[in-house]
């Protein structure tokens, strides 16, 4: 693979930030409809019927928070996710470089469904960490204007931010939360993800009659147009069997913005805070249908989201790769394992 830290870096976040502007009003939607509040705000208490204007209404709150979080945090997934998994593959006694079979001797024999998940985990815990604050900001804002008063001069984030100046750890809350949902998730839609892509190349060339070398557009479109294809429905899958985790994550989220009267009051009722004191109260007051609720949006975008993200990353890599191997080819280069300074991946 021709690629750079830096190619990874600024793939990842070109994808994350078209992504985020085209799906956020379907995220806030969710989150909306994930609120335990949900009744009660959007629906008309007499005639149980939802309140459009309100429901609808600024469904871009809160996406700056986000849009700046995402762009880092993608960036530390896919350089941890590409590394660890191109570590593992030059492991494997499998690998005809037998020259790298040492780095990791304990995973030679590892499966490649097992590989793709540990770097997909790992890569998780990172950008988790780097994204909860974002997470909680933007939820909390998703949901100004329908849960009380505001400003609408003031930006929301800004309305929200201004909640945690006395303890801005707060915004770390849902953090194990979010690892929770996340490490699932992409344990599963990783390797499922890498099975359908690799499986849908090797269809489509049998298909055409393709040799293993391709034109420039032929693998463009492997490395794009499949790659979101795959990616759409085994993100599809995986949202659908991580929603229960999801809707935890989001109560635990929108609790941090809870202001000093109404965490008394949880306190004075007994009420943990904690995912599974959350998961039991969804589950004793509303039944299975409120561990599921926004699993079709949330399935719907994901399939949109992450087919685009990954497209557009796998197509920015593939744009990326080319620049530099045609510089490299008039530099007299190619064949390099990297420019000064920068490791190929």
């Amino acid at each position: 693979m021709y690629n750079t830290n830096t190619d990874i870096w600024v793939a990842g976040a070109f994808a994350a930030f078209t992504v985020d502007l085209l799906v956020y009003p379907l995220d806030t939607l969710k989150t909306r409809i994930q609120s335990p509040h949900y009744e009660r705000l959007y629906k008309n208490t007499a005639t149980g019927a939802i309140n459009r204007a309100v429901l609808f209404r600024g469904l871009y709150q809160g996406i700056w928070s986000v849009v700046l979080a995402t762009i880092p945090s993608s960036g530390a997934f896919f350089t941890t996710y590409e590394g660890i998994k191109y570590a593992l593959n030059a492991s494997s006694k499998s690998n005809p470089d037998s020259s790298k079979t040492n780095i990791l001797p304990f995973t030679h024999s590892l499966p490649t469904p097992v590989v793709h998940a540990i770097a997909s985990s790992s890569a998780e815990l990172v950008s988790c960490f780097i994204l909860t604050p974002a997470e909680v900001l933007k939820q909390n804002a998703q949901m100004v204007g329908a849960r009380g008063p505001s400003s609408w001069s003031q930006s929301t984030t800004l309305q929200v931010l201004s909640k945690f100046r006395r303890n801005p750890f707060r915004l770390w809350s849902g953090y194990t939360a979010l690892i929770a949902r996340n490490l699932p998730f992409t344990g599963l839609q990783f390797p499922m993800f890498e099975y359908l892509r690799t499986h849908m190349i090797e269809w489509r060339r049998e298909r055409k009659g393709q040799s293993a070398t391709s034109s420039a557009n032929d693998l463009l479109i492997e490395r794009a147009g499949i790659t979101s294809v795959a990616a759409g429905l085994a993100g599809s899958v995986a949202a659908v069997v991580t929603t229960p985790i999801d809707v935890i994550k989001t109560r635990i989220m929108l609790s941090a913005g809870d202001s000093e009267e109404q965490r008394r009051a949880a306190v004075r009722q007994n009420r943990s805070r904690g995912a599974w004191a959350v998961g039991r109260e969804i589950w004793l007051e509303e039944g299975i249908k409120g561990l599921f609720k926004g699993g079709a949006i949330r399935a719907c975008w994901t399939a949109v989201g992450l087919g685009l993200y990954l497209g557009a990353y796998e197509g920015g890599r593939f744009y990326l790769e080319n620049r530099r191997k045609e510089k490299d080819t008039a530099r007299g280069k190619l064949g390099l394992k990297s420019e000064e300074g920068e490791a190929v991946i």
